[in-house]
């Protein structure tokens, strides 16, 4: 997939030991990301976009994005969740697990914009790839998180992404258009404002 990339501000670059830690963990993904170039971007480095896992942004043009997401998984609550059902909607996933930092702190705005968007259809969904669902209730009671997440303890939902999610990638926020097609991707930490318009760019696309 050929992506137009769009920088926008996402924090400080890494240097020194940050920077060799991540370049070790560059080289564990590198067998899952050679032939994906969505995830190539993220790790580049080369001045278009950040090292992965540092709130870079990519956002890809209508004619760049490919097909559109396909899967199906359940929620906690064993509601099943079919991305059939997203046509001509926004949809945001954001990929968590509740002893995460960076899910800690971007929480609240992932909520914020939730109740920003809810009236205009935009949908959104957790990804939680690690936590029972106790430990998972207890996160959205401590942080007011009121939108529902998959339960994807088995991995279903990341090994179906992994083109768009690089492992170990968490949190990774996905921005979906309204033909199911990813439109924006963020691996690391949300920042609100950068998400905000993201999803307002991608709700003002046609259906």
């Amino acid at each position: 997939m050929k992506a137009t990339v769009v920088n926008r501000p996402a924090g400080h670059r890494l240097t020194g030991r940050l920077l060799t830690v991540v370049m070790v963990l560059a080289l564990t993904l590198t067998a899952c990301t050679a032939n994906d170039p969505l995830a190539k971007q993220a790790a580049a480095g080369d001045g278009k976009n950040y090292i992965a896992g540092d709130g870079s942004v990519s956002e890809y043009a209508p004619e760049a994005r490919g097909e559109s997401v396909e899967l199906t998984a359940e929620l906690y609550d064993g509601t099943v969740v079919d991305s059939a059902d997203w046509q001509g909607r926004v949809t945001v996933l954001n990929f968590w697990y509740a002893a995460c930092p960076p899910c800690r702190l971007e929480a609240p705005d992932l909520q914020a914009l939730y109740e920003k968007y809810k009236d205009d259809g935009v949908m959104f969904y957790g990804v939680n790839v690690r936590d029972p669902e106790a430990t998972a209730a207890a996160f959205e009671r401590n942080f007011g998180v009121t939108y529902p997440s998959i339960d994807d303890r088995d991995g279903g939902v990341l090994f179906s992404m992994t083109q768009y999610v690089p492992p170990q990638a968490v949190p990774t926020t996905l921005v979906l258009d309204k033909q199911g097609r990813i439109a924006a991707r963020i691996i690391g930490l949300a920042e609100k404002s950068t998400l905000d318009a993201l999803i307002s760019d991608a709700a003002a696309g046609s259906p």
